[in-house]
């Protein structure tokens, strides 16, 4: 390689701010579905990220390799310029093609090295840009290339029993490659098939031989063998070509080329051998990386935005709760107070679905048998969906247990109902299946980011008009719709896409135009849990209370004097601070506080940091944090305590006050 190559306590993982850190840059089941070594490199040239055919092709340990210089995996004589070539990357970073034409090589852990051939991507991060490197050991091919240019000097000068030997040493050579080696003449006829060849496109040398290689191109790409042929007859070498070939069985594979021209003693072109690699699995890869990165980059984006205005529905929330306890409730203006609530649980539903999609929404999972749970939202199914549209609910085992929040799993099902009903304007039927399933890893390859385990399917059918392939590529986007203007916002199946990962899950949409629509959902089974299945708790109304005082810390100052107020008219003490250093010199100066309810992101120090401060001095102090956007807590997740409770905004006041109570009544 000589060139640069969610409330309640409930949470999940996601990586902190700062340098990229092992297994939390790039999704690690991506990286393990390509046959080939992946490594990830900083700016700085520093290894953040690599697969497991990474520690197979160079012998080190994953341990091993992170937070070292990528350097380590090239040989030292080429160390010096290799800084170079990752500042001339840096500067124009666009992926790049390279091959062996080029002299690229590799160093194992004992020294050894080899030729490679290197693909270089820049990847956005939140962290910053990553250079995400392809490494494929092309040894066996030069080999073979090697073995290819000396066969015709050899057949010259050699006896007949010594030529027969000669070529079967060759065609065994020739045989043994993983990769598919063609030979064809001028015209494109086939002359020579290797086994390798069979095992990819599945004919056989007696298929294949004397038919034209057209057999293996797509019918829309007429132009691609002659433009190959053209180069061969001038005496170029074709290499690092990407095509895309047809199988027997009909199946499309991506092909990496690399065709060189065949001559006789005199040096006359007779054809060409062509190297091909299967590099489906690496592309699907890299497609599958690129919209986790475009999706993940969009979530962000709508989570960003839901804080902010999940904090502005706060103020008009505790604002009209605190106005309509002063009004006469026989006065009219009481209907303009009830309007502006409904608004702003409405702005908090939208804020929810934006949430959802971003998988920072705040969620209570519990045990749920599906099948049981669908029996209840049949019942909201079919005013939905109207006569004229039939509705099959299928459970195909007998119980479909998932550790899942009960009101997001009915959102799943609503939201890819309402989508299958506008699919249907002259009805038809909604068929919705559940069962259980466990797959292998080699399914889970074919389907990543999947992972390995059992699963249950929730499958949502319809009949309607269906959908071609580049509506169904951008079919999760958030806003993205295919309905009128005013008739759909774009955000129900973003919020499906949401949930399903957020709960751990995977979604796959099959259609076709006039075929109709399919949706997999698959959540991981929790019949491992099957003595956990619950029921939701009942409503209470907390009592009022006095002698109790409460440290409020938030940076907002209108959202701050009014949930002071709301406290305050409930009997409790409350102290307020604008952020965490106002907070530490209010304690101070008032002593003994019951409880700390504190925003997680302030100007300066943050709620978490705010809480490991004063930890070591109040160690009976209890804690409740509010935030409109969990991504905040989630960063500092190594300073969270079990069962911390998280108040999500907007809240009502009762749900306030029902935080507090719960957490002075826990022992903890």
């Amino acid at each position: 390689m000589s060139r640069p190559s969610p409330g309640g306590g409930a949470r999940r993982s996601s990586p902190r701010a700062g340098k990229p850190s092992a297994g939390t840059v790039l999704p690690q089941e991506l990286l393990e579905t390509v046959p080939d070594a992946l490594v990830a490199v900083d700016q700085d040239g520093i290894i953040v990220q690599v697969n497991s055919q990474t520690e197979t092709l160079f012998g080190y340990s994953r341990n091993q390799l992170i937070g070292q210089k990528i350097e380590m995996l090239v040989p030292e004589r080429y160390r010096p310029r290799h800084h170079q070539h990752r500042a001339d990357f840096a500067e124009q970073p666009k992926i790049r093609r390279m091959g062996a034409g080029l002299d690229l090589q590799g160093t194992r852990r004992d020294g050894s090295e080899f030729p490679v051939e290197i693909s270089l991507s820049p990847v956005s991060t939140p962290q910053g840009m990553l250079v995400l490197s392809v490494i494929r050991d092309i040894s066996d091919r030069k080999k073979i290339e090697d073995e290819l240019r000396r066969a015709h000097e050899e057949l010259s000068r050699r006896t007949n029993q010594q030529l027969w030997e000669y070529r079967t040493t060759l065609a065994a050579i020739i045989d043994s490659s993983q990769d598919a080696i063609i030979g064809k003449d001028l015209d494109g006829t086939i002359t020579a098939w290797n086994k390798g060849a069979e095992r990819i496109y599945g004919y056989t040398a007696e298929e294949m031989v004397g038919k034209s290689i057209s057999v293996i191109v797509p019918k829309d790409h007429p132009d691609d063998i002659p433009g190959i042929l053209q180069k061969i007859q001038r005496g170029e070498i074709v290499e690092h070509y990407e095509a895309l070939r047809v199988t027997k069985d009909g199946r499309h594979v991506n092909i990496s080329l690399s065709v060189s021209p065949m001559r006789d003693s005199d040096g006359k072109i007779l054809g060409a051998s062509a190297i091909g690699r299967d590099v489906t699995a690496h592309k699907r890869a890299e497609a599958q990386l690129r919209q986790a990165q475009k999706m993940e980059a969009v979530g962000r984006l709508a989570g960003g935005v839901a804080h902010d205005f999940n904090n502005i529905l706060g103020i008009i929330t505790a604002c009209t709760e605190l106005l309509r306890d002063r009004v006469d409730p026989k006065a009219k203006s009481t209907q303009y107070i009830e309007n502006i609530m409904k608004a702003a649980e409405r702005g908090a539903n939208l804020t929810r679905q934006l949430l959802a999609f971003s998988r920072q929404q705040v969620v209570q999972p519990r045990v749920l048998d599906l099948n049981e749970r669908l029996k209840e939202i049949v019942k909201l199914l079919r005013p939905l969906m109207g006569d004229d549209v039939e509705i099959l609910i299928a459970p195909r085992s007998t119980t479909a247990l998932v550790e899942v929040d009960p009101g997001q799993f009915d959102q799943i099902v609503l939201n890819l109902a309402v989508n299958a009903r506008d699919a249907m304007p002259r009805g038809g039927k909604l068929i919705v299946e559940t069962s259980t399933m466990e797959f292998d890893q080699a399914f889970a390859e074919q389907h990543p980011p999947m992972t390995a385990g059992k699963y249950v399917l929730l499958a949502v059918s319809d009949t309607g008009f269906g959908m071609d392939e580049a509506t169904v590529a951008r079919i999760f986007e958030p806003f993205f719709t295919t309905k009128e203007m005013g008739k759909g916002t774009g955000l129900g199946l973003a919020t499906v896409y949401g949930i399903v990962r957020q709960s751990g899950g995977y979604i796959w949409v099959y259609s076709e135009p006039g075929r109709g629509t399919t949706f997999k959902t698959y959540l991981p089974c929790a019949d491992h849990k099957v003595g956990l299945l619950s029921k939701p708790e009942a409503e209470t109304v907390p009592p009022k209370r006095h002698g109790t005082t409460i440290l409020l810390v938030e940076d907002d100052e209108i959202m701050r004097d009014l949930t002071g107020q709301m406290l305050e008219e409930h009997g409790y003490t409350v102290i307020q601070a604008k952020d965490g250093n106002s907070a530490l010199e209010s304690i101070a100066a008032n002593g003994r506080v019951d409880l700390m309810l504190t925003d997680v992101v302030m100007r300066g120090m943050g709620g978490p940091e705010l809480v490991r401060r004063l930890s070591p001095t109040h160690p009976g102090m209890k804690v409740v944090y509010m935030s409109g956007y969990t991504g905040e807590l989630i960063a500092e997740h190594d300073a969270m305590q079990p069962g911390i409770t998280l108040l999500e905004k907007p809240f009502t006041r009762a749900a306030l006050l029902k935080a507090i109570h719960a957490v002075l009544e826990s022992g903890t």
